[in-house]
């Protein structure tokens, strides 16, 4: 009579423990806990010194320019220490272009298209990114769309409309065809979508607000960050735009940039008077940035943060 042996069955011990990961090595190695920050090495330093560097030159090579005269600023090797000549060439700029009038044209310019942009995108992309309506995607498809237009194509069409209206050679000329973009659309409707929650306004409805008190007590806050960077954007593309002022102005009342093009119109511009010019031109936008600096960048770093 042959027996057989009870099978045993293998009991499962503890799992052994993993070995420790070698040093630089997993995925997440770069990964970074709460409250700490990435400290920069000496090459961090160095490169941003250069980036900096490269950044200022283009600007303190402009008053080196504006600081000498026509045949200094021509040597070569060129100068690269100012000059004792910049208040005479800023003097001369100032009267040969009338920068004082482009200047105050450009300012009033710049402000009715950034104050435009800002309201009627700021509408826009909260209707796009808030509300629901028939055909949302095909108007928001349809507005992204004019990006891929040139501008060149609208110039002609655009010229004589404004010639029907009156307004060749009138500072409405250039405002109102540029009141609402469509990057600052999307713009605005990419950053409400992830900064304006769905529950904050419908507990302005569910306290019975109306859709303006929405806008001006909900929108308008959530949106401000969007707003300083977008408005910076516009008012810094309408200061510096000069082919459709140079086509719609004429020189007896020209923008900034449309004076500094008459300065060097003549067949042998004097480059120091142009340099003076354009620093002059450089200046408010400094001004500008100085005093909404801290509100700009605080813009920036909402929009990278958000979600």
């Amino acid at each position: 009579m042959t027996t057989t042996s009870p099978t045993k069955t293998a009991v499962p011990g503890p799992a052994p423990a993993p070995l420790p990961a070698e040093p630089g090595k997993g995925r997440n190695r770069f990964k970074i806990g709460a409250g700490q920050q990435l400290k920069g090495g000496p090459l961090t330093y160095v490169f941003l010194i250069i980036v900096g560097l490269g950044s200022v030159f283009p600007l303190y090579w402009t008053l080196v320019a504006a600081s000498h005269d026509q045949q200094r600023v021509l040597d070569t090797p060129p100068p690269f220490i100012p000059g004792g000549r910049l208040f005479s060439n800023l003097q001369t700029a100032w009267e040969q272009a009338n920068l004082g009038k482009a200047i105050v044209n450009t300012a009033i310019v710049a402000g009715c298209i950034t104050a435009a942009t800002l309201f009627f995108c700021t509408l826009a992309g909260y209707a796009f990114a808030k509300m629901r309506f028939r055909g949302r995607n095909v108007l928001m498809t349809a507005v992204i769309a004019t990006l891929t237009v040139p501008p060149q194509l609208s110039v002609v069409p655009l010229f004589m409309m404004m010639s029907d209206i009156g307004w060749n050679g009138q500072l409405e000329s250039v405002i109102f065809p540029t009141l609402v973009g469509a990057f600052g659309v999307f713009f605005m409707r990419q950053y409400l979508i992830e900064a304006l929650p769905y529950e904050l306004i419908e507990a302005a409805k569910v306290d019975g607000a109306s859709n303006i008190r929405i806008v001006w007590n909900v929108v308008l806050p959530a949106a401000r960050p969007a707003m300083m960077v977008l408005g910076m954007l516009t008012f810094v593309q309408a200061w510096n735009d000069f082919f459709w002022p140079f086509l719609a102005l004429n020189q007896e009342n020209p923008t900034i940039q449309v004076a500094l093009g008459l300065l060097s119109a003549s067949y042998t511009p004097d480059q120091s008077i142009v340099m003076a010019g354009a620093l002059i031109s450089t200046l408010p936008l400094l001004l500008v940035f100085i005093v909404f600096g801290k509100q700009i960048v605080g813009g920036i770093m909402a929009g990278a943060v958000k979600g």
